[in-house]
């Protein structure tokens, strides 16, 4: 197995950051071969599905925006090129989390696609139903993706017990941030079945994206760093607004986004999910513009709510809001001792990714 051992950075923030995922994609896919090589047990048939909808769903998509998170958290901490091998383990470790994460997340919403292609267990019923196989394929298909998930953090596991000589913290980093994401998404679950004011969005929004994206990735290279608690608090101040401004962002786009450009469907009104800028449309507009916001079944319901929430200004407090979170976390990079200017660089050009209208 190749392993990679430079830690040479580039300062500039868009070259750093694209070596970066040079990195954890090459990573991750010696990860994912040596995991496919244990599976022997399963048959041909049995790894090629892993293989399918698995790995190869790990290996081809996805921005690697948390392992980014991971590597200049580490940097940031003091890392050093001796720990790469470690760093790049965690943050492997986390993409395998996320990629569970989104194939229970589409079974959940009933997504039919996810990057340009059928969602998992979509895929999964199909192959069932080509197949003529017993029972309901869309039943298998959604089983099958859980199990599947299952296995991706096993494999996240894996992953992380290659990180270096501080693996008990980063263990508890790894293990606080899948309890908050599974928590968040509970959040979530019960706000779609319940509603959700602005405050609950808010809590859904810390939880299920701030600290699951951003806070506790970085805490995570830093923990694989040994960094010291004032660098942790430092990369806190500013992982949380970025955090906020991440989820906003994708609340925005959930109502108002290119499912081609996004690679997923905007479908929050439809779906009823907690959403920042519909509830705080829903509290502009009073009752009755509220019952149509809670009332979107067809393309055209969707309009008319778009309509509504432009024209009361949520969508326009919504992007000022970005902006001001955005610039503040950029401003808490000042708080980091020592901070190199290739990571300040590569997280500045985070920030813009993270908030970026087309992501």
């Amino acid at each position: 197995m190749t392993i990679v051992t430079s830690h040479t950075v580039t300062p500039a923030g868009g070259a750093g950051n694209g070596r970066v995922r040079r990195l954890v994609d090459q990573r991750l896919g010696e990860l994912l071969d040596q995991e496919l090589a244990r599976l022997g047990f399963l048959g041909e048939e049995g790894v090629g599905l892993v293989r399918r909808h698995l790995a190869a769903f790990a290996r081809d998509g996805g921005k690697r925006l948390r392992p980014a998170f991971v590597y200049w958290g580490h940097r940031a901490a003091g890392g050093t090129a001796a720990d790469l091998g470690a760093v790049l383990n965690a943050a492997c470790a986390v993409e395998l989390v996320h990629v569970a994460a989104l194939l229970l997340d589409d079974v959940m919403d009933e997504a039919p696609g996810r990057r340009g292609r059928p969602a998992a267990h979509v895929a999964l019923a199909a192959e069932h139903r080509r197949a003529g196989l017993r029972g309901d394929p869309a039943r298998y298909g959604e089983s099958q993706t859980t199990l599947l998930a299952l296995l991706a953090l096993a494999w996240a596991d894996a992953a992380l017990l290659g990180s270096g000589p501080h693996l008990a913290d980063a263990l508890g980093v790894l293990t606080r941030l899948r309890v908050e994401v599974t928590a968040g998404q509970q959040l979530d679950l019960a706000g779609t079945a319940a509603g959700a004011d602005t405050g609950r969005t808010r809590t859904i929004a810390l939880y299920k994206s701030a600290k699951y994206t951003i806070e506790r990735p970085l805490h995570l290279g830093h923990a694989v760093a040994g960094g010291e608690p004032a660098a942790r608090r430092a990369l806190s101040a500013y992982a949380l607004p970025l955090g906020e401004a991440f989820q906003l962002r994708d609340d925005v786009l959930g109502v108002f986004g290119d499912p081609g450009r996004t690679g997923k469907p905007a479908g929050d009104l439809r779906q009823g999910k907690p959403n920042h800028l519909v509830a705080d449309a829903r509290e502009r507009v009073g009752p009755r513009g509220a019952t149509l916001l809670d009332t979107v079944t067809t393309e055209r319901d969707a309009a008319v709510a778009r309509e509504l929430i432009v024209s009361c200004g949520a969508l326009d407090a919504a992007e000022r809001r970005i902006s001001a979170l955005a610039a503040r976390a950029v401003g808490a990079l000042d708080a980091l001792p020592g901070l190199p200017g290739d990571a300040r660089a590569a997280l500045t050009e985070l920030t813009v990714l993270a908030t970026d209208r087309s992501r």
